[in-house]
């Protein structure tokens, strides 16, 4: 799914804003009806009157907004708006850097994708059923990160075999994550924390990254309708494995 990703990214059609705005309803679901859930069920004990996994789940949505805005994952918009008012002088911006800004955020997105992959791993630990849904909602952000991590690595003045390369990395990434899961076995609290640290991780990516670049080009009723079909797959298949 990476390197389809990657591959529609280089053939940019007018339907992209359909995946991405259905990639965003699973990981909703995927959130909402598993991952919160298992991780109450693991982690239950409070800290100032609040679940240890709703804290977790507040931290990993932290966290992954922090890391974002450090490295400019945020797509291009913002370089797009300095060039716009800077002129000549931010054309004169260093061609070193700017590519520089696109590996690091392509490289920032190599690494959360063998979270990915020790997500699945762990999540498999707690659970077929959760493994299962997991493994789906991984599988369809995939296809955003790569189509993200060419995109951006190209956006930077980065040349096409660099992004393919990055993107095949990207594409790899994942396995690695899930192979270290084989290492060891997570402790059943542990695994409840981590997975509220995932939870919020993968709401941020589906509200803050996902969404609006699927709304961006076509804020369509065709996009939000995808995005509840999205949901209610997600619904349908926890359903069926529970």
């Amino acid at each position: 799914m990476t390197l389809i990703g990657g591959f529609v990214a280089q053939r940019t059609g007018d339907r992209r804003h359909l995946v991405l705005g259905f990639a965003a309803g699973l990981m909703l679901g995927v959130v909402a009806f598993d991952l919160l859930p298992e991780a109450l069920r693991q982690a239950p004990d409070e800290v100032h009157g609040v679940p240890q996994a709703l804290l977790m789940f507040a931290v990993g949505f932290l966290t992954i907004h922090v890391v974002e805005r450090a490295v400019a994952i945020h797509r291009g918009h913002e370089g797009e708006y300095a060039e716009h008012t800077h002129g000549h002088q931010h054309a004169h911006t260093h061609h070193a850097g700017r590519q520089g800004v696109g590996l690091t955020a392509a490289l920032a997105l190599v690494g959360h994708s063998v979270m990915d992959g020790f997500a699945i791993g762990a999540a498999f630990q707690a659970g077929t059923t959760v493994g299962t849904v997991v493994a789906i909602a991984v599988v369809a952000h995939d296809f955003a990160d790569g189509f993200n991590t060419y995109t951006i690595t190209r956006l930077y003045g980065n040349n096409r075999r660099r992004a393919v390369a990055l993107l095949a990395a990207d594409a790899l990434a994942p396995v690695s994550g899930a192979a270290i899961t084989l290492a060891f076995t997570i402790p059943g609290h542990l695994l409840g924390l981590y997975l509220g640290f995932f939870s919020g991780f993968l709401l941020y990516l589906a509200t803050s990254d996902i969404l609006p670049e699927a709304h961006s080009p076509h804020p369509s009723r065709s996009t939000l309708l995808c995005t509840v079909a999205g949901v209610g797959f997600m619904w349908l298949v926890i359903g069926l494995a529970s």
